[in-house]
């Protein structure tokens, strides 16, 4: 199935990219970090060939969307009105909404903000909770440990990490975070690296890149990232103190979309987290399938599965 490359301009004034594929009803693929709409490839040519209009963007900040400078651009918030314009500029809607990692986020959240947009939600690696993720609290999971997100709230930290080698950086990022890890490897990130630690300390580097990340899409995502660098690609971390305020006031309502979600046996959301309360939170829940031994890149590492799972939650689980 042909993967057709689009530009359009939001009503914000951002440049956005995004790859579609089909027709038919709306389906949004929202990536997360260090992603881009190249991550849902497999995605997009499945839900095509099953009757769908498949749309997955570039958010602002990664690929051939528009970069801005200002660090509160990348708001949570200014993301998902990003997304809900796109949806108004295709035509199309309501939209089911796929998102992974802060694609999950920024899912759950518009569902929340604008009901009338989004007609269901699959949420891949971030369970939904029924309050938004105070950051004490994230600092506190961390006290006195290496702490991912107050690294990647630094300004420059992250940054000159990726300059050194930016393949390396990513290498090292997919490697590390997926199910071809060695053993034990997540565990070691978030519970036992010294909080002084740089970002790639502890991250295990392949002998062999795995099967799921190939050269080309290695030199896929390093070309991209070359090109914008990922200063705005961080911006997620860099507004959750300024996002909180709002979200607390958008989680006053209740999620009443039908909803899926999906996850890897040995992601850290998922080994540190709790689904309890999305089960007790989200009554239309379809699901809550873990992947054993599939680490956080579901959608890459697991792509039969994944698809499997998001077109039997289309055929049956939206009325």
């Amino acid at each position: 199935m042909e993967i057709r490359h689009q530009q359009v301009q939001l009503e914000g004034g951002l440049s956005c990219h995004y790859a579609e594929a089909g027709e038919g009803p709306l389906v949004v693929l929202v990536h997360g970090f260090p992603e881009l709409w190249y991550s849902w490839r497999h995605q997009l040519s499945a839900l095509a060939a099953a009757g769908y209009r498949a749309v997955a963007p570039d958010l602002r900040g990664f690929g051939q969307s528009d970069v801005p400078e200002a660090v509160e651009a990348y708001s949570l918030l200014r993301h998902t009105a990003d997304v809900r314009e796109l949806i108004a500029a295709l035509g199309a809607g309501p939209a089911v909404l796929i998102g992974h990692d802060w694609g999950a986020n920024l899912a759950w959240t518009l569902a929340l903000q604008h009901p009338e947009t989004v007609r269901a939600v699959v949420a891949l690696s971030i369970p939904f909770y029924p309050e938004p993720r105070d950051p004490a609290e994230i600092r506190r999971f961390s006290a006195g440990r290496f702490n991912f997100v107050e690294y990647f709230q630094r300004p420059g930290a992250a940054e000159q990490e990726f300059a050194r080698s930016p393949r390396k950086f990513l290498q090292a990022f997919f490697f590390g975070l997926s199910g071809d890890a060695p053993a034990g490897t997540v565990d070691r990130l978030f519970l036992h690296k010294p909080a002084d630690a740089a970002l790639l300390d502890g991250f295990p580097e392949p002998s062999a890149l795995p099967a799921w990340l190939g050269e080309r899409d290695l030199q896929y995502y390093t070309a991209a990232f070359e090109r914008t660098g990922i200063s705005g690609a961080l911006g997620f971390y860099r507004n959750l103190d300024r996002d909180y305020p709002e979200l607390q006031h958008i989680y006053r309502r209740q999620l009443g979309q039908p909803a899926l979600f999906i996850g890897g046996g040995v992601e850290a959301a998922v080994r540190f987290g709790s689904l309890e309360p999305m089960q007790r939170a989200v009554p239309r829940l379809r699901g809550a399938m873990i992947l054993a031994g599939c680490g956080h890149w579901l959608q890459q590492e697991r792509p039969a599965v994944v698809n499997e799972a998001l077109l039997g939650f289309l055929r049956e689980g939206l009325d």
